[in-house]
C-alpha cells in the first residue's frame, strides 16, 4: 500500500523549493534543504517527489504553460501583425526570462547537470515548440506562412529562448533590444523598414566654395632685408 499524501505538505515541499531555487539557484539547492524548509525529513520528501528536478516540474512546467496561455491571448487582441508578433517575441525573449527574478533560469541548470535520461522531461519542451510556432505563423501573411509550415521554426524559437535566459542570468541590463526585434518582425513579415529621419548636413557646394577660396588666397611675400 502506498504512502497517503497530504496536499499541505506538497504544498509546503513546493513552497520551500520555490523560495530556494529563486535565492540559490537549482545546482546550489539540496533536497535537506528544501525538507528542511518544508518541516519534515528528507526521506518525507520521496514521499512526494522522486528527485530535485522533479520538483522543479512541478512548479515550472505550469507556471509556464499559464504564461504562454496568458501570451496567447494577449496577442489574439492585437490586430496589427506588426505590433503582435513583436508582443509575442518580445515577450518570449525578454519579459519571461526575467520574471519571477529570472526563475527561468533554474531549468537551465537543471537539464545542463542531468545525465541521460535523469528525470528530464521534454513533453514540456515538446509543448512549448508546438505553441510558439503556432502563435507567430499565426502574426505571418498567409504566403510567408505557408513557407514555415513542416519546418522547425519552433524549435528555433524555443533554442533562442534558452539563449536569452542565460544572458539574462549573466547582464541582466541587456536585454533584446528593441531596434534587432523590429528588423526580425519586419523580415519574417515581409515588411519594409522604419522610414529614418534625415539628419541636417552642410550643403556640399557651400563647403565646397568656401575651401576654394582659402586655399586660393595668396599671402604677402616676405620683406626683402637692405
Amino acid at each position: 500500500m502506498g504512502q497517503f499524501k497530504k496536499t499541505e505538505v506538497y504544498d509546503a515541499i513546493l513552497r520551500s523549493a520555490k523560495a530556494l531555487f529563486s535565492e540559490n539557484g537549482y545546482v546550489q539547492t539540496s533536497l535537506p534543504r528544501i525538507a528542511a524548509g518544508a518541516g519534515i525529513s528528507t526521506a518525507n520528501v520521496y514521499v512526494y517527489f522522486k528527485s530535485k528536478v522533479e520538483i522543479l516540474y512541478a512548479i515550472y512546467d505550469p507556471w509556464l504553460r499559464a504564461r504562454l496561455a496568458q501570451l496567447a491571448a494577449e496577442a489574439q487582441d492585437i490586430e496589427d501583425p506588426l505590433e503582435r508578433l513583436k508582443h509575442v517575441l518580445r515577450s518570449f525573449w525578454r519579459d519571461i526570462p526575467r520574471e519571477d527574478g529570472g526563475f527561468a533560469n533554474n531549468i537551465i541548470q537543471a537539464i545542463s547537470s542531468l545525465g541521460n535520461e535523469q528525470g528530464y522531461r521534454p513533453t514540456l519542451l515538446r509543448w512549448m515548440k508546438a505553441q510558439m510556432q503556432v502563435m507567430v505563423l499565426d502574426c505571418l501573411p498567409p504566403a510567408h506562412r505557408a513557407m514555415f509550415e513542416g519546418t522547425q521554426l519552433g524549435h528555433f524559437l524555443v533554442m533562442a529562448f534558452d539563449g536569452f535566459i542565460v544572458y539574462h542570468h549573466i547582464k541582466p541590463r541587456r536585454p533584446l533590444d528593441e531596434r534587432t526585434l523590429d528588423a526580425l518582425c519586419r523580415t519574417l513579415l515581409a515588411l519594409p523598414g522604419p522610414v529614418q529621419p534625415k539628419s541636417a548636413t552642410v550643403p556640399q557646394r557651400l563647403s565646397t566654395k568656401n575651401s576654394t577660396k582659402n586655399s586660393t588666397k595668396k599671402t604677402a611675400p616676405p620683406a626683402r632685408k637692405r
